[in-house]
């Protein structure tokens, strides 16, 4: 299966870097592969969960040298083998390379410890069985806050392909194609900050509020937010709380796919609920307590007994 693949490898010549990652212990990669798909923005990514292989764009650099790379990443149980290419006529460093590497490490979360977490649950009679059956899985983000904060958005109340169509959509409208690459860069927040909002309803095909929520996200992040796991969580919580039309679900959720927060646990989410027997959100909030200080490691378990996030 291949998802929404606008060029499934760089353009041959491209000048590359290549390198391996290895997790700190087991890692169930076909889960990774899956949820990467299941999440695949068309423009922006490509998946094949038959061949284990994901790419898309990731900023590197810093000042001038801040350039769009392309990562291709190849799974397999033991390492992830990586190649970064440049944009036309950027060559990848040492230093480009180095920071990929931490780019992926963050991302797929490749540097956790799980014995601890998976002892924590071993005797938890909902979530023992799960991690038997499937140890090694971890929380896998985004490399950009901000692509996951609007995707977000746009899935609020529907589904998770309808969000995927959403965010094309936008892509398709205001994203910057990145020569060499054969990818298209996810809009950045001045971008989206400076649309029309009724332009951008049009374009997406989104309803008034939605629209609105997406122009005010994008204008607090051009104003200074940054959506990342090495900020204050909790003043990113609250910023991201007093933008109308997210709430507090959208807001954890965010604290565990972009934050890096480890303990978040978006209570509300449906499936979650759903899994564990129909709760409400606050007995969903309740039950959650005992798998602290690790509840999303608890929730990407919870979700994969239920989505078809993998082979």
């Amino acid at each position: 299966m291949t998802t929404d693949s606008p060029e499934a490898v760089p353009p041959r010549g491209t000048p590359a870097s290549r390198f391996t990652v290895e997790p700190v212990g087991a890692w169930d990669h076909a889960h990774a592969v899956g949820l990467l798909a299941a999440h695949s923005v068309p423009g922006t990514e490509a998946t094949d969960i038959g061949a284990a292989t994901h790419a898309r764009l990731v900023e590197l650099g810093s000042g001038t040298a801040r350039a769009s790379y392309r990562l291709d990443l190849s799974f397999a149980s033991t390492r992830v083998d990586v190649t970064v290419t440049g944009p036309d006529g950027v060559l990848p460093t040492e230093a480009t390379a180095d920071e990929a590497s931490r780019v992926v490490r963050d991302w797929l979360d490749l540097d956790a410890d799980l014995d601890d977490v998976e002892r924590g649950f071993a005797d938890d009679p909902v979530l023992g069985p799960l991690v038997a059956a499937r140890p090694g899985i971890r929380v896998t983000g985004n490399p950009d806050g901000f692509e996951t904060s609007v995707m977000t958005v746009l899935g609020q109340q529907v589904s998770l392909a309808a969000a995927r169509t959403f965010t094309g959509r936008l892509v398709a409208a205001y994203g910057e194609p990145i020569a060499g690459t054969g990818l298209t860069r996810f809009p950045r927040a001045d971008r989206l900050a400076a649309a029309d909002v009724d332009e951008l309803r049009a374009a997406v095909g989104v309803t008034n509020s939605r629209a609105r929520t997406i122009h005010a996200l994008a204008e607090v992040v051009a104003g200074g937010l940054v959506i990342a796991p090495d900020v204050d969580h909790a003043d990113a919580r609250r910023r991201l709380l007093a933008v109308p039309g997210i709430g507090p679900w959208t807001v954890e959720y965010l604290a565990v796919r972009a934050l890096g927060d480890r303990d978040a646990w978006p209570a509300g989410d449906l499936v979650l609920r759903r899994v564990m027997g129909g709760l409400t959100t606050k007995q969903a909030e309740v039950a959650g307590a005992a798998w602290s200080p690790w509840r999303a490691y608890a929730l990407f378990h919870l979700w994969a007994a239920v989505l078809p996030t993998a082979p």
